[in-house]
């Protein structure tokens, strides 16, 4: 025990303890306790790949909607949509819907 002692009362005589000392306070300083530390930089990146994530979902919704738009260009496939979607129907015309009785309820 009183070698460690002795080591350790050598060492902070020595300059290079100084700066040790100073480069792990350094290092806690920049891991903890700084407004941009390596915590916080952690937190950021998975906010960043989170909204990556819903950026391509989002990029994808707008694909599938651009192939609509172009599908609904032509007047057919738009009264059919309008058809399908909305019920809606021409002049004169009579529609009836027929709804099926689900047997999970």
């Amino acid at each position: 025990m009183s070698q460690l002692l002795k080591k350790l009362k050598s060492l902070i005589g020595n300059a290079y303890f100084k700066y040790l000392i100073i480069l792990f306070a350094f290092l806690f300083w920049i891991t903890f306790l700084d407004t941009n530390s390596l915590l916080i930089h952690s937190e950021l990146n998975s906010e960043i790949k989170k909204l990556e994530k819903r950026k391509d979902a989002l990029t994808e919704e707008i694909k599938k909607d651009q192939g609509l738009i172009e599908k609904l260009e032509n007047i057919d496939s738009l009264e059919h949509y309008g058809r399908e979607k909305y019920n809606l129907k021409k002049q004169n015309e009579d529609i009836f819907i027929i709804e099926y009785e689900s047997d999970n309820e």
